[in-house]
């Protein structure tokens, strides 16, 4: 199982409104070689974590892809779509017409310059971990052994609600 986060908040180039482009970057996934669209959540709003006053509201998900790919080329895959979405790094948690990150690779444990997994930030974020949930219900941290109900019941209050349909 491979856990990708889903994120935007600035409209595409396009002019393609953030949900839209993260059901557009869905889909691509499901194209890269080796890889297949298993389950994808509800989409989510949220704030950005950390809180940037005035910075728009994100639009979240997770998907679960299975494969083969070994971890350095999906990540090579999903930042050549960030590319193809117009993302741009001007600095840290930057709105972002889209972000995606690499959560889980089959319970690797990975630590270089280049790729940490699990992802080190996952468990303080409801945005990424309310949606696992719904793609993943029995994950557990590969470090921790923690399942994600308890991970979700151990997060700070934060500000996320599901986008209705």
């Amino acid at each position: 199982m491979i856990l990708i986060g889903i994120g935007a908040s600035l409209p595409a180039p396009d002019g393609r409104a953030p949900r839209e482009t993260c059901r557009a970057a869905a889909a691509a996934l499901d194209a890269i070689p080796g890889l297949r669209l298993k389950a994808l959540s509800r989409w989510w709003e949220s704030a950005p974590v950390p809180p940037m006053p005035g910075a728009p509201w994100f639009v979240n998900g997770v998907a679960r892809l299975e494969g083969a790919a070994a971890p350095e080329a999906v990540l090579d895959a999903i930042q050549a779509l960030e590319a193809r979405f117009g993302r741009e790094r001007p600095y840290p948690n930057a709105p972002r017409t889209l972000d995606l990150d690499l959560l889980d690779h089959q319970g690797l444990v990975l630590d270089t310059p280049r790729l940490t997994l699990p992802h080190p930030r996952m468990t303080g974020r409801a945005f990424v971990l309310l949606p696992l949930a719904e793609v993943a219900p029995a994950w557990r941290h590969p470090v921790t052994g923690e399942g994600v109900d308890a991970l979700i019941a151990a997060l700070p209050d934060q500000q996320i609600r599901a986008v209705p349909d």
